[in-house]
């Protein structure tokens, strides 16, 4: 039987591979090993893996990272951290496949490791380009240390190839964000006012916005243009969730407890609103506003716009339903009105999903199911 060794370290990642932890957790052939770190074993952030223990999912082994800030020194600190901590993991465990996701910094550590063991790695949602965050880099470096990829669209597994992986180890498999969609039964409205504890209004916002960490200390600056903007709108219910744990972050964090601190009666804000009352937020909102994957990915499928502001995103392909914006009060309220009009809305229901069919999940049990892989040695692959 095969070891199948998953590493998560976010409450969104962590939502993003149910559908294949599921999978694999009832599998016959084949032996989950979830391993769980980063901001899933910070009280800061929620303590989120209680979320995983309670979907009724046993957490093989958690490493902390130690995470005590949002500064470069912090964040280096925590990635030496979980390095440490993830290659003991891996030798207690001996996994013969290790699944990563995206690119965060944990995930650097967790491919790092594995590689110098010598462990394959097979990375989901490669070649992707964010041009104002350094998961860029991270997520490219990840590629070159993996083996598999399960990259999103045909572009992008054209872009992994670009970087020199074979054609024969590059799979399009679409999102799997569509698949956490697909398989979940969301709340109805009242089902979910009473689970956020407020009603909603005429208009309502969710907004998630992150650091942009290639920019020197711009999250505080931009988020204020934002709150800006979208505190002259009338009955209308804000709901913010709270930033991941980049640099930078816990200005932002500040800034979203004083403005509902100040402004009860009209916004909310959750550090963690969980997988399920996250997506049946999308169900009734009018827009989501910030620099989240979630507004290209998760909220077209719900043919909601998105007002994606900034740079933070730069450079993945994006539906017709995203606006894309300058992080100025002015241009962040030309976009609103956007999102509002009727012709915009109208406009995005009738959008074509351009990540995939649903079935992602299946896809990549199917390569891993008939994978041979008898050496991680890869010849370059040229153009």
């Amino acid at each position: 039987m095969k070891k199948i060794a998953i590493v998560t370290g976010t409450r969104a990642e962590y939502g993003l591979l149910k559908p294949l932890i599921r999978e694999l957790s009832s599998h016959q052939e084949m032996i989950l090993q979830l391993i769980v770190t980063g901001m899933h074993l910070s009280s800061k952030f929620g303590l989120t893996y209680k979320e995983i223990e309670e979907d009724g999912y046993t957490i093989t082994k958690k490493v902390p990272d130690n995470l005590s800030g949002d500064t470069a020194n912090d964040i280096t600190k925590a990635v030496a951290s979980a390095l440490v901590g993830l290659e003991e993991a891996y030798e207690e465990l001996k996994p013969d496949f290790l699944i990563v996701l995206g690119d965060r910094t944990e995930i650097l550590a967790a491919a790092t490791a594995a590689m110098i063991k010598g462990i394959p790695i097979g990375h989901i949602h490669g070649g992707e380009t964010t041009e104002g965050a350094y998961d860029e880099a991270i997520r490219h470096a990840v590629t070159k240390m993996s083996y598999l990829h399960f990259t999103s669209t045909d572009v992008y597994r054209k872009r992994v190839i670009q970087l020199g992986e074979s054609p024969n180890r590059v799979f399009n498999v679409g999102s799997i964000a569509i698949d956490s969609i697909r398989n979940i039964k969301l709340l109805d409205e009242k089902s979910f006012e009473e689970s956020i504890g407020v009603k909603l209004k005429r208009k309502n916002i969710l907004i998630t916005f992150h650091p942009v960490t290639l920019e020197n200390q711009t999250g505080g600056e931009q988020f204020k243009e934002i709150l800006k903007s979208l505190d002259v709108l009338e009955d209308v219910l804000l709901i913010f969730t709270k930033p991941n744990s980049d640099k930078g972050g816990s200005v932002i964090i500040e800034m979203i407890d004083k403005y509902v601190t100040e402004n009860h009666n009209k916004a909310i804000s959750f550090t963690s609103m969980g997988q399920l009352r996250y997506l049946s937020a999308l169900q009734y909102m009018d827009v989501v506003v910030g620099n989240s994957s979630s507004g290209i990915y998760e909220v077209p499928i719900f043919k909601k716009p998105t007002i994606n502001i900034g740079d933070r995103q730069k450079g993945r392909l994006m539906p017709e339903s995203v606006i894309n914006c300058a992080p100025k009060s002015e241009n962040i309220t030309e976009a609103l009105q956007l999102a509002f009009s009727g012709d915009f809305i109208k406009k995005t229901q009738n959008l074509k999903n351009i990540y995939g069919d649903g079935n992602t999940t299946s896809y990549i049990m199917k390569v891993l199911e008939t994978a041979q892989i008898k050496s991680i040695k890869k010849t370059f692959h040229d153009l």
